[in-house]
């Protein structure tokens, strides 16, 4: 998900070196960082130390996970929350939602107490789903994790309809 909201607000929302405080810490647009480096008590951007310790950073466990009503991850899992497992460090950015909201991504996951983005997507893309917990941590060969499963059911949906001549190669919706 990082890298998607990164590619996004580079090349939708128009945020030249966007950027992930992990890979460019200066980053004139820093969407993805430490939630140090975002959410303070005053308000301003805080930098973090490269050589500072990030021992106690990281999110770690199964996050409960609230999913938004007519998404297609609500649509997938078949729920209104879920329990995903986190390991990670890095977070979105909020001070950059309103911004790539109004550039057309929405916002189709986030944490219990709605802080923290878990989920995002862009409604008129096929398949454009990215989240920040790892589904692969609960994923078996005989019981699919439902956004892998929903990924492979929408591929084959579209796939079926560019060989019956019903639509050509595009960003048409394959989920239906």
């Amino acid at each position: 998900m990082q890298v998607a909201v990164i590619e996004f607000a580079r090349n939708v929302a128009g945020l030249e070196d966007a950027q992930s405080t992990e890979f460019r810490a200066n980053t004139p647009h820093p969407v993805i960082g430490l939630i140090t480096e975002w959410q303070d008590q005053t308000g301003s951007i805080e930098r973090r130390d490269e050589n500072s310790d990030l021992g106690g950073t990281m999110r770690l466990g199964g996050q409960l996970c609230k999913l938004k009503a007519g998404t297609l991850a609500q649509r997938v899992y078949g729920k209104d929350e879920v329990i995903e497992r986190h390991r990670h460090r890095y977070e979105f950015n909020n001070r950059y939602r309103e911004t790539l909201v109004q550039a057309g991504l929405t916002i189709s996951g986030t944490s219990a107490d709605g802080n923290l983005v878990e989920v995002v997507e862009i409604p008129d893309h096929p398949w454009f789903l990215a989240c920040q917990f790892h589904p692969e941590f609960t994923s078996t060969p005989r019981d699919g994790h439902p956004l892998f499963t929903g990924f492979v059911e929408a591929a084959n949906a579209q796939r079926r309809r560019v060989q019956q001549g019903a639509e050509q190669p595009s960003l048409a919706r394959a989920d239906g």
